[in-house]
């Protein structure tokens, strides 16, 4: 490059030398004109001028390359030093940790060693220790009830895992299904006890659909197997939940057999699926739970067809654990279409929590889909007098479900913090509303349950006239019959209850003093179905 500017620079001094002579022929000669030595000489002194300046930028670019080189072997230096001082405290924090929880261990050890003992007691009177590991926990927990109930829990969940008993392990939940919600998480730790989880739990599924189940037995034992089924699949729950933090080189956990025989397992419950009325669950099945519920637990969705599972999710959908199941089993990508079915379907509040899910909020805003919900909600409920016998019941039912719907829509914009777009002043107005009409309707209810203070006569019910003194008279007395007292005819009685007219009026709480009724009046209950009281309260909220 050198080369090439300094034959550069010479080219251009010839050129302009050759300029030069040329203008000095047109010019002619002159005594003060410049030489072209001068002129030479001129540009050859801004040559050496340049050229020192350039030599002295590069000594200190060079300069400033060897500070630069400096200070980065000093930062890199320095960094590895501090590296090493937090790997040091790094270690031994661990150290300490690995100390601690090994006390802890300890100390639980020699606690639970203690709890059995007194726990597994069973029926030894002399309070001698029985400690027999053929002995099951679960039977003598049930003759120490209150005596160290979260831990007898743990304990007895994690001994079923360590013997891999699946059918005591299901028995335990579902005699504790009431307290599923305390030691929900601690199924899933106590999975870890076992030598092989994922087969324990397929053991425990195979009585999900029991062997020539007739339609008997279904009628006999719909509700244990109801309770076998929610808590296989809250064990399906607690399995995924270890898999998901486990060690993703773990693959002990869920190895290739597991999966196929989780895979033939899915096979047979789809057969049963397809001879279920899964659409008339309304969004609640919990045979098509489990199915989903098996398929992402084991990781197997990729073997069934999509068509399939989305119809499979919409019998689900009301669950409040369908979005996440359809996100587990891939099918992120048909959320949209999900939630325009359920919309049309009128299952806005399902919608919603698949929208807040998948993120569809500018696809589908929610808010006007919970407004819309309260809408069908209230004019599903209006109960016309044409075609209800009972209108007070009807009208108690549509109000208990509006009350139900409102609570839904309050607890969906809370859970979702929707308060900004949705305020919640007017809906909880009109839930104390809704409660405090049911207050009275039961207070009314009960009013009209009292007993009488006087009794009603029967209608074929005779009244005899006093009889005249004399002879009678004496007759009865000598006789010893009370003569029964002086009574009017039953005409009396026509202002006795004037509110129980058939006409609507306003209801009014009845003093003591106006107890009158006429005679043909309607039955007593009639009051409670016709009242203003029994008039819609609705207000507008939308």
């Amino acid at each position: 490059m050198e080369q090439d500017n300094e034959n550069n620079k010479e080219t251009m001094i010839e050129q302009l030398a050759q300029a030069y002579v040329e203008l000095e022929a047109r010019n002619g000669a002159s005594e003060d004109k410049v030489q072209w030595v001068e002129i030479k000489q001129h540009f050859l002194d801004l040559d050496m001028i340049l050229n020192k300046k350039n030599e002295e930028l590069l000594a200190k670019e060079r300069e400033y390359e060897e500070k630069q080189l400096e200070t980065n072997t000093l930062l890199t230096q320095r960094k590895a030093a501090v590296t090493s001082k937090e790997q040091d405290l790094l270690d031994r924090l661990q150290e300490l940790k690995d100390a601690a929880v090994a006390s802890i261990i300890e100390a639980r050890a020699t606690y639970e060693t203690t709890t059995l003992e007194f726990v597994y007691d069973g029926e030894n009177k002399d309070n001698k220790v029985n400690s027999s590991p053929e002995d099951s926990p679960y039977k003598s927990g049930e003759k120490s009830e209150g005596v160290a109930t979260e831990v007898t829990s743990h304990l007895e969940l994690k001994f079923f895992c360590e013997k891999m008993d699946a059918n005591g392990l299901l028995d335990y939940v579902v005699a504790h299904k009431k307290k599923v919600t305390v030691f929900r998480e601690e199924i899933s730790v106590a999975l870890e006890s076992a030598t092989d989880p994922a087969r324990l739990v397929l053991d425990l599924l195979v009585g999900f659909y029991p062997a020539n189940e007739t339609t008997q037995q279904k009628d006999t034992m719909g509700a244990a197997l109801q309770g076998k089924r929610k808590s296989s699949i809250l064990i399906l729950e607690a399995l995924a939940s270890l898999l998901a933090r486990a060690d993703p080189g773990a693959d002990h956990l869920l190895n290739p057999e597991t999966k196929q025989q989780a895979k033939a397992m899915a096979d047979e419950w789809r057969l049963k699926l397809a001879s279920a009325d899964i659409d008339a669950a309304n969004g609640h099945s919990l045979e098509a739970e489990a199915f989903l519920q098996l398929l992402s637990t084991f990781r197997i969705a990729s073997e069934f067809g999509e068509e399939e599972l989305c119809k499979l999710v919409l019998a689900v959908a009301q669950n409040r654990s369908a979005p996440e199941l359809c996100r587990s089993i891939g099918l992120t990508h048909k959320a949209p279409a999900l939630v325009e079915i359920l919309i049309n379907n009128g299952k806005q509040i399902a919608a919603v929590h698949f929208i807040q899910l998948f993120e569809l909020q500018e696809s589908f805003p929610p808010v006007p889909l919970l407004r819309t919900y309260l809408k069908n909600q209230r004019r599903n409920s209006q109960v016309k007098a044409d075609n209800v016998r009972d209108i007070a019941t009807a009208k108690i039912d549509a109000n208990a479900q509006e009350l139900a719907a409102l609570k839904i829509v309050i607890k969906c914009i809370e859970e979702y913090e929707f308060e900004s777009e949705y305020p919640l002043d007017t809906l909880h107005k009109r839930v104390h509303q809704l409660e405090k009409s049911k207050t009275e309707k039961r207070r009314g209810g009960d009013f009209f349950k009292r007993p009488q203070q006087s009794k009603r006569p029967r209608p074929n019910e005779r009244h005899f006239p006093p009889r005249s003194s004399g002879r009678g008279g004496a007759s009865a007395v000598g006789t010893g019959r009370q003569i029964p007292p002086v009574r009017t005819a039953y005409a009396g009685v026509a202002d006795r209850y004037p509110h129980y007219s058939a006409v609507a009026h306003e209801y009014q709480v009845p003093q003591p003093s106006i107890y009158s009724q006429p005679a043909s009046a309607t039955p007593p209950n009639y009051g409670r179905y016709i009242g203003s009281s029994l008039q819609s309260s609705h207000q507008h909220y939308m």
